[in-house]
């Protein structure tokens, strides 16, 4: 079983394909995006805190962990809020640690049938 962080991808993750992959994994999100995971999918997804007040925190240890192998993040490149993570601090602490990351649709898709096909499992010969 493989973990993963989904943020901001709520109806994506709903849509019957992913749902039924990832139903075999752990799915890590912040506050609001888990519990609308978890209203979309029936899925079961760790909660960290909201991201504003320290989930971004987890989310960073857990890179720094090597304990996620995948992270979906996905998020407005046309609204900066600053309220919202640092996306390139994110991604480039996912390049770090060899961690594949997701930041659009087409993306996460790739990643997530990928997952399906097994594509990801060199990932366990790191830890």
């Amino acid at each position: 079983m493989k973990t993963y962080l989904v943020t901001g991808a709520a109806g994506f993750i709903g849509a019957n394909y992913m749902k039924n992959i990832l139903a075999k994994h752990e799915v890590y999100a912040t506050g609001t995006t888990g519990r609308r995971i978890e209203e979309a999918t029936s899925l079961h997804v760790h909660k960290f805190l909201a991201g504003s007040i320290g989930g971004d925190k987890q989310f960073m240890e857990m890179v720094e962990r090597q304990d996620l192998d995948m992270v979906i993040l996905f998020y407005n490149p046309v609204m900066i809020d600053p309220k919202e993570p640092d996306i390139t601090s994110i991604v480039r602490r996912c390049d770090q640690y060899n961690i594949p990351v997701a930041t659009n649709i087409a993306t996460a898709e790739l990643l997530i049938l990928g997952l399906a096909r097994g594509d990801l499992d060199w990932r366990l010969n790191l830890k």
